[in-house]
């Protein structure tokens, strides 16, 4: 899948070179569809690591000219441990592609009836076919618009969540706290210093997934009280029951009814250290976001009742 923001900042330099695993027999270190992007300089995105992605990225920064196929037997040709064949299509990119499809010839051909259809029903349905390569051209979905997720804190705990999530391409993560001395050096998240962060609620996207961990519960408390007036795709809020139930009283007071909102979350299965509840709650967040896209079960029903943190 072409990640069009990580496209439009490789593009800054000029030309990009993208290496996508167009297929793949047997084990492979990524599925069909991963791809990254190859600068003279630097690299956006991966296709496994290890030897594949080393050579892949020597052989792209020496590629000129027309798509490039080539497949390469993991096991004999580089002395893996994965017993299989990935099948890499090499290109180089002057622009961003329109659309929601990105399609090219591989062998010069001009475009067949097939793959004509499945930019027709991509445009007109939305229905996004995998990356594969058909009848010689390479077809593969351009990345569809970011799921937002705002954290609120940049404590330690909402510092290890940030460091979990940036890394995922489909997640784009609006990080608030009160100074700007209260972020680390970290790529990816948006950064929104707010001397009183439930200013920002407005703000928000009614369709984004918020995580609630500031250093205060009166802030949490206020953040929940504004988010269940503005909407939200889910909310989860850190703590323990002890302090969900003391929220969930003062909340139906406020007139609220509460339940969309989750607390605890994490498992306390996998400790208290701040990566291992981070852990916990990315895959939370993530089984809510997969849902969504799905059904239309929110986080509060998907994990009610599940253990705090």
């Amino acid at each position: 899948m072409l990640d069009l923001a990580a496209l439009a900042l490789a593009l800054k330099e000029g030309p990009v070179t993208r290496v996508t695993i167009a297929a793949h027999d047997g084990s492979s270190p990524r599925e069909a569809g991963a791809s990254m992007l190859v600068t003279p300089t630097t690299t956006f995105g991966t296709i496994g690591g290890g030897a594949l992605e080393y050579q892949a990225i020597q052989a792209a920064r020496a590629h000129q000219g027309p798509p490039r196929v080539t497949r390469i037997p993991l096991g004999p040709a580089l002395g893996q441990c994965c017993g299989g064949a990935v099948t890499l299509v090499t290109e180089r990119l002057t622009e961003a592609p329109t659309g929601p499809l990105h399609a090219v010839s591989l062998d010069g051909s001009p475009m067949p009836l097939a793959v004509k259809r499945l930019l027709a029903n991509a445009r007109s349905q939305g229905a996004l076919p995998a990356t594969q390569i058909l009848q010689g051209w390479l077809i593969d979905p351009v990345t569809p618009p970011k799921t937002p997720v705002w954290l609120w804190g940049a404590g330690h705990v909402g510092r290890a969540i940030a460091t979990t999530l940036a890394p995922l391409p489909t997640l784009q993560i609006t990080w608030i706290d009160i100074a700007p001395d209260r972020f680390p050096d970290l790529p990816g998240p948006i950064q929104l210093p707010v001397p009183d962060p439930a200013q920002a609620v407005p703000l928000a996207p009614r369709d984004a997934h918020h995580l609630i961990l500031t250093f205060s519960h009166q802030l949490d408390l206020e953040l929940c009280h504004r988010l269940l007036t503005h909407g939200f795709a889910s909310c989860g809020l850190i703590g323990s029951q002890t302090k969900w139930a003391r929220f969930r009283a003062r909340l139906i007071a406020l007139g609220h009814d509460p339940s969309p909102i989750t607390c605890p979350i994490g498992d306390p299965a996998l400790g208290k250290h701040p990566q291992a509840i981070a852990i916990g709650v990315a895959h939370q967040l993530m089984q809510s976001v997969a849902a969504r896209s799905s059904s239309p079960f929110t986080l509060a029903q998907i994990l009610h009742g599940g253990p705090g943190v």
